[in-house]
Order: C-alpha cells, then sequence, then structure tokens
C-alpha cells in the first residue's frame, strides 16, 4: 500500500472548500478528482466530530461549496460534484488519514498472510510512519504488531455491526 497524495487539482479543491466547510462545522476527509466513465466526478468527503454524517449534513455543504466552485471555476472541464461521507468504515490512504485515526480501531488486511498466519488484523492503530502500521491487537494476550505498508492492501476503520 503507498499512501495517497492529492493531485493538483484536488489540493487545488481542498485549499478552496477547507475554510468554507470548517465554518461550517465540517471537516474535509478527502476530496477525490476522478472518471468516472465518460464523465469526471469531484467528491468531497465531509465528516464531524461527533454523532457521524447524515444526508441533511451533506446537502448544508452542498450548496457553499457549489456555489465556491462555480465563483472561482478551478476545473477547466465539467464534472459531477458529490459531497459524501467517509462512511463507518472509511479506508485510511492519505497521511492526515493515519495522523487523524491513531487511537481508533482499524481493520489491516494483507496482501498475503502476514507472519501469523492470518489475513487480517484487527486492533488499535497505536502508530504510524512512512513505511509501517504499529496496531495493538484486539486477541488474547494483547499485543503489537508492526505491519510494513509494502505488505497490506489497505487499512480501514474498523466498526463491529
Amino acid at each position: 500500500m503507498k499512501l495517497k497524495k492529492f493531485s493538483n487539482t484536488e489540493q487545488k479543491i481542498y485549499d478552496l472548500v477547507f475554510p468554507v466547510v470548517n465554518s461550517l462545522g465540517y471537516l474535509v476527509w478527502d476530496v477525490r478528482f476522478e472518471k468516472k466513465g465518460a464523465d469526471w466526478e469531484l467528491t468531497v468527503f465531509i465528516d464531524k466530530e461527533t454523532d457521524g454524517i447524515t444526508i441533511d449534513d451533506c446537502e448544508k455543504v452542498t450548496t457553499p461549496v457549489s456555489d465556491l466552485l462555480d465563483e472561482h471555476d478551478p476545473i477547466p472541464q465539467s464534472y459531477r460534484l458529490s459531497i459524501s461521507s467517509p462512511g463507518l468504515e472509511a479506508d485510511l490512504i492519505r497521511k492526515s488519514h493515519f495522523d487523524a485515526c491513531v487511537g481508533c480501531e482499524v481493520r489491516v488486511r494483507g496482501i498475503r498472510n502476514f507472519d501469523d498466519g492470518s489475513r487480517e488484523v484487527v486492533g488499535v492503530l497505536m502508530d504510524w510512519d512512512k513505511d509501517s502500521v504499529t496496531i495493538r491487537t484486539a486477541q488474547e494476550p494483547e499485543q503489537s504488531v508492526m505491519l510494513p505498508f509494502s505488505g497490506i492492501a489497505f487499512v480501514k476503520l474498523y466498526f463491529e455491526f
């Protein structure tokens, strides 16, 4: 797994919408500008400290962000704007995600089985650096394992249903 960086367009959008989204009481979790079939889609993922994101929250953010993008016109081609929640089991793909989620429960899936023979590890994200993540496992006895990014398929927030 490689940590993702914003493209130039995504960074430009992030810098533009961050103050507006923040002033409405939300966090910008991520910005993605992606080709979907024949069309381009700009998705701004929002979050907040408590209660999760609802459709009403997305609706509350859509108009101010849309108006701001219309005013500044930072993307030359046509695109569809979407405001969304990262979801309960959000992917951790950027440095900011890992920073924000230290202390949170995560699920790590390996590209291949880990040393203990398992393909997944569930536990608390204790630390991370550019090469690896350290997870305190939920198994008994409790232990910490360091997993190299090179052997990881994904890291997601974990929510037990």
